[in-house]
């Protein structure tokens, strides 16, 4: 098993890609612990991957309560060798249609609560961890409307290079997954309905090379490969899991009649 005897911190690790690496970390051997607002939906997750899983409920925006779930994660496991920052959420903030207030609780959520994650975790980190953030593939493709979350994105991107550099001393490796559009809950307020997802699914799809929308699977199992020490030798890359949009999208079934 490619995770044995390893302890993990995954934030947002209640749902979506969150929970779909929780699943695939605790099938590879690791002890995890999973954070999330949610406390019904952490017991459920908590429930279905059994004894080697903790969960707590902590708002990734409140660095107390962070800094608590870690601690809370190192008395029962011992120091964390893998920490997958991953909370985030979406937020449409078009010029001329967006508040202050929506703006920052973007950045403030998919950016500063990032880096905290980070911060509270570097002391009860094992030298050679690996540190893994969930990045976007909004942050290259210019959507209208998505100025906050793209520019969180981003940020995490040119983050994640600095915190590569302070960490190398330690052996501490921290790398990026940049997700492209993907079965996962943060389409419910897009898209509430089968029908209307099913649409979205549809148009979406027209854009992506490989002309679907992608698993969170298959996220979960590009955040095992840079989890684990198949992945030794890789500091401070970003790979993009987005069946080609950002690096061929004239590939896409839209332009091929």
């Amino acid at each position: 098993m490619r995770l044995a005897n390893k302890t993990a911190l995954i934030t947002g690790g209640n749902s979506g890609i969150g929970l779909a690496t929780a699943r695939l970390f605790v099938k590879e051997g690791a002890r995890i612990a999973i954070t999330g607002r949610n406390q019904a939906t952490l017991e459920a997750a908590a429930k279905e991957l059994g004894p080697n899983a903790l969960a707590i409920v902590a708002d990734a925006t409140d660095i107390a309560a962070t800094e608590n779930a870690i601690a809370q994660a190192v008395e029962k496991f011992s120091k964390l060798d893998i920490v997958f920052a991953n909370a985030g959420i979406p937020g449409n903030t078009p010029i001329g249609g967006t508040t202050l207030a929506i703006f920052e609780n973007v950045i403030r959520t998919n950016l500063t609560a990032v880096f905290f994650t980070v911060q509270a975790a570097a002391p009860h980190l094992n030298d050679g961890a690996s540190i893994i953030l969930n990045g976007s593939v909004i942050s290259v493709l210019g959507n209208p409307g998505y100025s906050a979350y793209a520019a969180s994105k981003a940020g995490v991107r040119a983050m994640a290079r600095v915190m590569a550099s302070e960490l190398s001393p330690r052996g501490i490796r921290v790398n990026v997954v940049a997700p492209g559009a993907a079965r996962t809950p943060i389409w419910n307020g897009a898209a509430p309905t089968a029908e209307a997802f099913a649409a979205l699914d549809k148009r979406i799809s027209r854009t992506i090379p490989l002309g679907r929308l992608g698993e969170a699977d298959e996220v979960a199992k590009t955040v095992l490969f840079l989890a684990s020490d198949d992945a030794s030798n890789v500091q401070g890359a970003e790979i993009f899991v987005d069946g080609g949009a950002t690096s061929s999208p004239a590939g896409a079934p839209i332009y091929r009649g």
